[in-house]
């Protein structure tokens, strides 16, 4: 088991079945605020009850106390929570700059909208995320700059997003420097190249499906022309140099911070150089307790995304430290009998893990050696068990309504909405539109069923070859 796990030391009254009450009460709350269509702060609710209810449960207040905090110091907390106001202001350095309206209007002039803006949506935001490796970093870099002019060329809001969070799905599912990638190979004692080679048997054709669907249902809406002088301005196209600059970092293996950072101070350089900003834009104070401009906006726009995974992460915490995540494992583990119920228990488990922690990779590597172990016995290849658990978690962990992947691109498409008089897009909304995660689903249960892409251990040494 992963380290992680190995040194649980919250003790809560009732055991496992005291821990299972505080996910229950979790899970209760997100249904309800996803069955309203609540915005972020329903799904803060959702996880600041558990986390106020489990004090009482806690045999120890200073061990629940240190759960807490332990989820608190993840290094995934502290890089999501500063990326997403990192994002947050080149969100506003783009949508402010007039750049929107013109990449709008041309993709209107060029005939790109509607249905076909999402199918090139989702192919962009596909080669983003397999060409830096993240998911979130693809959110930060397309949805301001895609959504809001895609909206104004007539695409579905709804669909929209899914193709986007689908899009960082599949490189988060597939890139070679994907940490979901490196956990199931490592996990297995497998090579990535391998393990890249023999993954796109399932990713491509799901990528494929995907892209089909969205052609077929994505409905089309009426296109927005603006009329705005700034929209014309073919200065505005130098903000490009956001995303860009972004981007490149990422693929030079910067950290995402980093990219961010660059990329946000290159944004307000070259805004202000170009006469599209003026100072007082970006950071004014125009009298006592008074702040605005670019800058304010956009760290109040990303507060309750942060506020969310300050209990979305403490939560994650007391499930690691009680030994929930390792009870779920190990009992799932039991009903494997053989090689079919190892792949469905390798499914099931890394599925739940992931829906429960929101992290694929701690998903992965919770339960990677309960899946190597049971692979060794039932002679099940290395390269099938590191596909199985990467597929699932890249599907089951995009199609639940809390985790950064419905959250983080529901509060982007917020914060990047171009016109006043459409509705937010809620995070259960995400999910529901997301073909890549719901197709791979599919293609996982064929997998199990039928042993589509499925090797033995003997042929293994064949496939490195």
């Amino acid at each position: 088991m992963s380290d992680v796990n190995s040194s649980a030391k919250l003790e809560l009254r009732g055991g496992v079945w005291g821990a299972m009450l505080l996910l229950f009460v979790a899970l209760f709350f997100v249904m309800v605020a996803a069955t309203h269509q609540a915005k972020i702060d329903g799904y803060i609710i959702a996880f600041l009850i558990p986390l106020m209810v489990g004090i009482f449960m806690a045999k120890d207040e200073k061990e629940y106390g240190k759960a807490v905090i332990g989820g608190l110091s993840k290094p995934m907390f502290a890089i999501i929570a500063l990326a997403v106001i990192l994002a947050s202001v080149s969100g506003q350095l783009i949508s402010k700059s007039g750049l929107i309206q013109s990449i709008a209007n041309m993709a209107i002039s060029a005939g790109l909208t509607g249905t076909f803006f999402v199918a090139v949506t989702f192919l962009l935001t596909c080669l983003i995320s397999f060409s830096t490796g993240t998911s979130v970093g693809a959110y930060f870099v397309v949805i301001p700059i895609l959504y809001p002019s895609g909206v104004l060329a007539g695409a579905d809001p709804l669909f929209l997003i899914g193709s986007i969070a689908a899009g960082g799905a599949f490189g988060d599912n597939l890139a070679p420097i994907s940490d979901t990638t490196i956990a199931s190979a490592t996990t297995q004692e497998m090579d990535i190249g391998g393990v890249v080679r023999s993954r796109m048997k399932y990713s491509i054709p799901v990528a494929f499906l995907a892209l089909v669907l969205y052609l077929i249902f994505s409905p089309a809406h009426e296109v927005v022309r603006s009329t705005e002088a700034q929209a014309v301005k073919p200065v505005t196209l130098v903000i490009l140099i956001v995303p860009i600059v972004i981007i490149t970092l990422c693929l030079m293996r910067k950290h995402l911070i980093t990219a961010l950072s660059i990329g946000a101070v290159t944004g307000i350089v070259v805004g202000l150089l170009f006469g599209i900003f003026q100072p007082e834009q970006i950071l004014h104070f125009p009298g006592p307790f008074k702040i605005s401009g670019l800058l304010p906006k956009a760290v109040s726009g990303a507060l309750p995304t942060v506020a969310f995974l300050m209990v979305m992460f403490p939560f994650l915490g007391i499930m690691e430290s009680s030994g929930t995540l390792d009870m779920l494992g190990n009992g799932l583990s039991k009903v494997a009998n053989g090689p079919r119920s190892v792949e469905a228990v390798t499914v099931g488990a890394t599925g739940i893990l992931a829906m429960i922690t929101g992290v694929i990779s701690v998903a992965i590597i919770s339960i990677g050696d309960i899946v190597k172990g049971l692979g060794l016995k039932f002679d099940v290849d290395g390269y099938r068990r590191a596909n199985l658990m990467d597929c699932a978690g890249s599907a089951f962990c995009f199609i639940v309504p809390w985790t950064v992947h419905a959250i983080v691109p529901s509060m982007l498409a917020g914060a990047n909405n171009p016109l006043e008089t459409e509705l937010p897009v809620s995070p259960a909304s995400v999910p529901l539109h997301n073909f890549y995660a719901w197709t791979m689903v599919a293609m996982l249960l064929l997998a199990i069923v039928t042993g589509y892409g499925r090797t033995w251990m003997s042929n293994e040494s064949m496939i490195k070859e």
